[in-house]
């Protein structure tokens, strides 16, 4: 069989929402690709272009899928500027190569290391977080993803109950469980997500740790007293006016006193009105984390 290639190179903030459009219609996969993620502070944040690359199986479906992909491209592009796709036909050999090889590992923060499966993890104390991609979303190049990552390894002490709220990959509950939560309860509403999560879980040998399940916050809040014990930190990387309503519906209620809430999927004009509703919550505002344009909140459940 042969493969058609669609490839973007641009920032890592627009690379994965490019990588999640694309990751629709790509059933041969969706590779995101730095030559250079580390910066000065060694947080892990990208210093060069980001390459994101789709394979699409050249069939009798292929015209429809590529017509479908450009109207997806087209209504992004709406809301951002993108760059023309580069197209090229692969042989199946050339596929399975070009596949492996724009997946390297990738450092984020002080102590965690993002492994594609097949990665072996270089000698060194950093914790691995090993990720299928085979689904774009939650690889940790996005603004948002580091920031709760960066903020965990700050936040988080060993032995503490975490919720990952809109858990996606399973990235964040991974990397939790890594830095030593003793459980961790990860929910998304998407039922695709959960499978990819829960996959990722198994793949990191955490799934005695880690319990994924479909459902929002307000499946939390109905499963009450069965649903113990709340959380002494609680991770939710979602669009800020969906942090908004969790936080008025009783967000607050899943965290124990004195707990820690990372927020993070934060524009800057964002922040004024969500820390109004959070004050209002009896949410104490602890840091600001910043990265470009994005804002992660860390909070204190008084």
């Amino acid at each position: 069989m042969k493969w058609l290639e669609v490839s973007f190179t641009v920032d890592g903030e627009l690379a994965e929402a490019i990588a999640d459009l694309l990751a629709r219609f790509a059933s041969g996969g969706v590779a995101l690709e730095s030559n250079q993620i580390e910066d000065d502070d060694a947080e892990g944040h990208p210093i060069s272009p980001v390459g994101v690359r789709a394979y699409l199986p050249v069939d009798e479906h292929l015209q429809a899928q590529q017509q479908r992909l450009e109207e997806g491209l087209w209504h992004l592009g709406q809301i951002q500027s993108l760059p023309e796709p580069c197209y090229r036909l692969l042989p199946e050999e050339d596929w399975k190569h070009a596949w492996k090889e724009h997946h390297h590992p990738v450092r984020v923060g002080r102590r965690l290391l993002i492994l594609p499966t097949w990665s072996q993890a270089p000698v060194g104390d950093r914790l691995p977080v090993i990720l299928n991609p085979d689904m774009a979303f939650g690889t940790g190049t996005h603004p948002t993803t580091r920031l709760c990552l960066t903020a965990l390894e700050d936040y988080l002490r060993p032995g503490q109950r975490v919720i990952d709220l809109g858990c996606g990959s399973g990235i964040l509950s991974i990397a939790a469980a890594r830095l030593g939560a003793s459980q961790v309860y990860a929910w998304d509403i998407d039922p695709q997500a959960v499978q990819v999560a829960r996959r990722n879980v198994s793949r990191n040998e955490l799934s005695e740790i880690i319990q994924v399940k479909v459902g929002s916050l307000l499946e939390i809040l109905a499963e009450g007293k069965q649903f113990t014990p709340t959380a002494d930190l609680l991770l939710a990387n979602i669009l800020a006016s969906t942090l908004e309503e969790m936080i008025s519906t009783g967000l607050t209620r899943v965290v124990a006193v004195g707990g820690i809430l990372i927020l993070s999927g934060i524009l800057d004009q964002q922040v004024k009105p969500l820390l109004a509703t959070s004050d209002v919550h009896d949410l104490q505002l602890v840091e600001t984390r910043v990265e470009d344009d994005w804002r992660a909140l860390v909070l204190k459940n008084q």
